[in-house]
């Protein structure tokens, strides 16, 4: 429902404006045809992992009653909604490997930028609600359990999908109505709003203000929401009396904390610092970065930090075997 209507505004927004632009050229990772080949190979195996490690994770959490607990539950969505979000880049990126036009459709270039920009809003979101999750649990204990219930959790989990995907819905239409009258080249492997600005043949400087607040009140506030959390829960944490307590707590909240130096570092270094010499090439890079990298270690960060997550996905593996 979502993709067809989206798709109608913005075919509508190409129709009525000025563009004469019907497809963009994406140059990708340029290089011989070896290089394009090893590229291929290389990010399909990084799909293909990517795919099976945060499956598995929501097989386990499904699967292991132990796990039915908002912590999990929140865990199991998390990994589900990075299928979806490496699933917006790598599949045209491999075509465009092995493409020799390299081109994309006007609206396929826009529904790739505003899925793309939707789920990453999104995971911005979700890591938000885990901090909160954790932040309960430490420290207001015996509150958690009537306050973090899994309707709750449910529900939190639903606003974060909403405003995701509502956040950047109205300026990507916006942006879809500004006129492109070529060139049509992209100097990356994804359409991004940056580039994308800079093909349009007029100045728009109310869209590019838009984005930029946008960019700003999503990553920053919600960065600071969640250093803030993780400030008081430490706080709490250094009053433990016990080691052990201490060890556990750390234990449970080192795969969340390093999931977002991961992918908040990466936004922070594509969307709020001046770019490098090449800035085509450090985009690439850092969109790389948090597009790709960051869901394909998600499984390895969080299987190998937690004792009953490594439980219960030994659990999964020994029912395929079986």
């Amino acid at each position: 429902m979502i993709f067809s209507v989206f798709s109608a505004a913005v075919g509508f927004m190409n129709n009525s404006a000025t563009s004469t632009v019907t497809e963009f050229v994406l140059l990708g990772f340029p290089g011989c045809q070896e290089l394009q080949s090893f590229l291929f190979a290389l990010f399909f195996g990084i799909y293909i992992f990517t795919m099976m490690g945060n499956g598995i994770i929501v097989y386990a959490v499904r699967l292991d009653q132990r796990l039915h607990t908002p912590m999990y539950i929140l865990l199991g969505n998390f990994a589900f909604l990075e299928i979806w979000y490496i699933t917006s880049t790598v599949p045209s990126m491999l075509a465009n490997f092995l493409s020799e036009t390299k081109s994309v459709s006007f609206v396929g270039c826009f529904l790739q930028f505003y899925f793309f920009t939707s789920l990453a809003t999104t995971e911005v979101y979700f890591l938000c609600i885990m901090a909160y999750d954790r932040y309960l649990a430490i420290c207001h204990p015996l509150h958690y359990p009537t306050v973090m219930t899994q309707r709750f959790c449910y529900i939190l989990m639903s606003l974060c999908w909403v405003f995701g995907f509502l956040s950047y819905s109205v300026s990507t239409v916006q942006l879809s109505q500004l006129p492109f009258c070529g060139p049509n080249t992209i100097d990356h492997f994804v359409c991004d709003v940056d580039p994308l600005m800079a093909l349009s043949c007029a100045p728009a400087p109310v869209t590019e203000i838009v984005f930029y607040v946008l960019n700003f009140l999503i990553i920053i506030l919600t960065l600071l929401y969640i250093l803030s959390s993780y400030s008081l829960l430490l706080t709490a944490v250094f009053k433990v009396p016990s080691a052990a307590g201490r060890q556990k707590v750390f234990s449970t909240c080192g795969s969340h904390l390093t999931v977002v130096c991961l992918f908040f570092g990466a936004l922070l270094a594509m969307y709020g610092s001046p770019t490098a010499d090449n800035p085509a090439e450090m985009q690439k890079i850092m969109t790389l970065f948090y597009s790709v990298v960051t869901p394909f270690l998600n499984p390895l960060i969080y299987s190998l930090r937690n004792k009953e997550m490594k439980a219960a996905l030994k659990k999964v593996l020994r029912i395929k075997r079986a």
